[in-house]
């Protein structure tokens, strides 16, 4: 099924995986360059979630490859940082031409899945990469950087985030401002990692369709990252999509519970539980006293039905985070595992039509929808 229309996966964090293997402690972030050809995609990549054949067993025909930088960057160091992830992404997908080639639009998107490749498309994950700079902003655009995440874990000065303490309440004046450059230009606004009031302001001055490119259902997971019920029955008017992610705190009450009892613990000891190096420091030792939970696929394909309900089956996506987390959701541990989750949801019903929809489809038509809207 998969191989006669693309799944497009909204989220996957590969770029910034190699840079830790290439620059050891990536969370200092050496701005120095890195060779993507020290890793060979076309071999079985050990501690990845992501290579070449695991792709190609799993269906994936297009993938948004994040170009994150952690929060914690600021100015001209998230520039520099973001600018890097860029080239790195770019030369990946370069050193890999017959199965990866970059796409700008919708229509390359199709012309590289019907050539038999994996069709490559950047997101940058957030705002802060741009350092307050619409110039920046559209420079990203330009080197084919085609959506951007509000925020990542943390604030901005514009715009709140899921995971921070409120403190704009939602978009500032110059947050509507980035939103409106946005889709003027054709860059899809990403509602992943930014809080209910953000996405609310957001879908106020949307003239075009946004997207959650790695968020799920608030209603069945409580962690704030999470999307609330409102919010997804806007997207039938925006025409935007909820793409599910795979993370089991964002999956499993279960497993949010559990980290949310880490933060508390990391920051009864001084710690920043935002900060993921410090917080997963004391993980080991959390985890020796409290199991982990296991989120499964069967909870996955809840979030999908929950937001088709609300949202419709033209709303929901899909949207792995793989190598954004350490841990996985029991059946969909790497990207060669999304036929399985295909296969639940015809289990229970689900046409052809449908989960292609699901699989690319409805992104597609964001896509387009943001490059007409830019057009206008």
């Amino acid at each position: 099924m998969l191989r006669r229309f693309p799944l497009i996966d909204g989220h996957n964090d590969l770029p910034w995986a190699l840079r830790e293997r290439a620059a050891g402690d990536a969370s200092k972030v050496r701005l120095a360059p890195i060779d993507p050809d020290g890793t060979d995609l076309a071999q079985p990549v050990t501690g990845t979630h992501t290579d070449l054949p695991r792709l190609r067993a799993g269906g994936v025909g297009g993938q948004f490859w994040s170009v994150y930088v952690p929060s914690s960057l600021a100015g001209e160091a998230a520039v520099a940082a973001v600018l890097e992830q860029i080239d790195l992404a770019r030369r990946m997908i370069v050193c890999h031409p017959g199965d990866l080639e970059i796409a700008l639009t919708a229509a390359d998107v199709d012309r590289i899945f019907s050539a038999g490749k994996i069709a490559s498309l950047l997101g940058a994950e957030g705002g802060h990469a741009i350092a307050d700079s619409l110039g920046v902003l559209r420079t990203l655009y330009a080197l084919g950087v085609r959506y951007m995440t509000l925020t990542h874990n943390a604030n901005v000065g514009w715009a709140d985030s899921a995971t921070d303490e409120p403190r704009v309440g939602g978009l500032t004046d110059f947050g509507r401002e980035v939103v409106r450059e946005m889709q003027r230009i054709g860059m899809l606004v990403d509602l992943s990692h930014v809080s209910p009031a953000t996405m609310r302001d957001t879908l106020d001055v949307a003239v075009a369709p946004v997207i959650f490119s790695h968020s799920s259902a608030l209603a069945l997971c409580g962690y704030p990252r999470n999307v609330p019920d409102d919010v997804l029955a806007r997207l039938a008017a925006n025409g935007g999509v909820c793409m599910v992610t795979f993370v089991p705190g964002f999956v499993s009450q279960e497993c949010a519970s559990w980290l949310e009892g880490l933060k508390a613990e990391a920051a009864g000891r001084g710690l920043d539980p935002r900060n993921l190096k410090q917080l997963f420091s004391i993980k080991d030792e959390w985890e020796a006293t409290h199991p982990v939970p296991r989120a499964t696929l069967t909870q996955v394909a809840d979030h999908v039905e929950h937001v088709r309900r609300v949202a419709g089956v033209e709303h929901v996506g899909l949207g792995g985070d793989f190598d954004g987390t350490d841990d996985v959701t029991v059946g969909l541990e790497d990207v060669s595992t999304y036929p399985a989750l295909f296969a639940e949801l015809l289990s229970r019903g689900w046409t052809e039509a449908e989960c292609a929809a699901l699989a690319g489809g409805n992104v597609l038509r964001a896509l387009r929808g943001a490059e007409a809207a830019a057009g206008r």
